[in-house]
């Protein structure tokens, strides 16, 4: 390797613009003073390279100039050939993530490593690893996402990135962390991610809009509506100032959602149908299904069984086609409920069963395993097989414990309770019915 080669390997790896700057300055044969050429001071030279002051990118050009290197890799250790590389490929998997073909963005994250790597550009390793793995959490990889980010949070601490940065990586580690139903750590990353955006100064209100909706899910999780709805108003704001139809639709999904859990099933159904439309507008038809999905179960409550049947089965056709089998679960779960109303105890068996399939560990759908296990206890308990019904209630039970939900519990206990009565043990359904009445209403005040 030559002298020259070796020391353009050296710039390449360097860590800091400064060690780039001296790198190449020597490499070209100057003095500190010649390369400020009348322009600028030794002095200042000098502290740019020892890191104590960096230049503006008009000074960031002038010295590129003079040292014969474009200025991107000057100041970033990458050329605009190789960033270019690199950007494109990030931007392929990228695409794909939005289209939630999340399986295809993980191929094409892992096709983009050699060039981000090839490329020395932190801001890129950055991107990669926020891109990544976001794409692992949809698939319901959730360690190995938090792996990814725990390394994102390290290298987003260098003086590169400001605080805007370091909020996207805080922001993804709470939807990491509500998605394993550890709640209050949830809400502690998406209050400092939320402080740390706002204090940055740069624009930045789709990302606000993000971390006060997925906060405001925490807020629903532990049945703070007010909060909840606080969020959510607060996130629609920002959204509608932007103008951003996607931001908007998930902002009016988690309202539809909140005013369900208040029992304003109307005005849920309203922000259901709003946000539909949006969905609807962007072609995003895996979320047009979930809203389907949402309101075949507002139109069951408000009495209207065959609509919502009607709505639950065009939720179920989209969830196959966009091959996510969580969603999937999802309606075969709502299906199963509709047959036990009727008294098709057989066909909600049946749902129920395929639906608890397909969640199988499946750490970030507890809320979706311990409803299934009711329905499928319920059906059991119906056909006259109890000790089966048992087992699937106390699995339900399990589930709503992981998953730190005082209210699913309630429902497990009831179902015990319902068992407990079905065998005669009066005594027993009276205990159990007692302990959900009581968690009721500690639940409510």
């Amino acid at each position: 390797m030559t002298e020259t080669a070796t020391q353009t390997a050296s710039v390449r790896t360097g860590a800091s613009l400064g060690e780039r700057l001296r790198a190449l300055r020597l490499s070209a044969g100057l003095t500190q003073t010649e390369l400020a050429g009348g322009r600028f001071s030794k002095e200042y030279i000098s502290q740019i390279e020892r890191g104590k002051t960096r230049p503006t990118q008009e000074t960031i050009a002038l010295l590129a100039e003079r040292l014969g290197v474009d200025a991107t890799f000057l100041a970033h250790g990458v050329s605009v050939e190789e960033q270019t590389r690199a950007d494109a490929q990030l931007a392929r998997a990228e695409a794909l993530s939005e289209a939630h073909d999340y399986q295809g963005a993980l191929d094409a994250f892992a096709e983009a490593r050699a060039a981000v790597e090839a490329a020395g550009s932190d801001e890129l390793r950055l991107r990669a690893l926020l891109g990544e793995s976001w794409a692992l959490q949809q698939l319901g990889d959730i360690r190995a996402a938090l792996e990814l980010l725990r390394h994102a949070r390290e290298l987003a601490e260098g003086e590169q990135f400001s605080d805007l940065e370091r909020a996207e990586v805080l922001f993804r580690l709470g939807v990491a962390r509500y998605k394993l139903s550890s709640i209050g750590t949830a809400l502690a990353l998406l209050g400092e991610a939320l402080a740390l955006a706002e204090r940055s100064g740069l624009p930045c209100d789709l990302l606000r809009a993000d971390i006060l909706g997925w906060r405001s899910r925490c807020h629903r999780r532990q049945r703070d509506y007010v909060a909840a709805r606080e969020d959510v108003e607060r996130a629609l704001e920002l959204a509608q100032a932007v103008g951003d139809r996607r931001a908007i639709a998930n902002t009016y999904f988690q309202a539809s959602l909140i005013a369900q859990r208040e029992g304003h099933w109307l005005l849920s159904r309203n922000y259901a149908l709003r946000a539909r439309e949006l969905y609807q507008e962007l072609n995003d038809e895996r979320n047009v299904g979930r809203l389907l999905l949402n309101l075949g179960g507002l139109t069951l409550l408000l009495g209207d069984e065959e609509k919502a049947v009607e709505h639950l089965e065009a939720s179920l056709e989209r969830a196959v086609e966009s091959g996510s089998p969580a969603d999937v679960a999802q309606v075969l779960e709502g299906l199963a409920q509709v047959h036990l109303r009727r008294g098709e105890y057989k066909e909600a068996e049946e749902r129920a069963r395929k639906a608890l399939a397909l969640l199988e560990g499946r750490e970030d759908f507890l809320d979706e395993v311990s409803p299934s296990q009711l329905v499928l206890g319920r059906a059991l308990m119906e056909q006259g097989l109890l000790d089966e019904a048992e087992e699937c209630f106390r699995a339900a039970d399990a589930a709503a414990e992981q998953l730190a939900s005082l209210s699913h519990r309630t429902e497990a206990w009831v179902a015990l309770g319902d068992l407990a009565a079905r065998r005669g043990d009066a005594g027993e359904a009276a205990r159990l019915y007692r302990n959900a009445a009581e968690a009721l209403l500690e639940i409510r005040f």
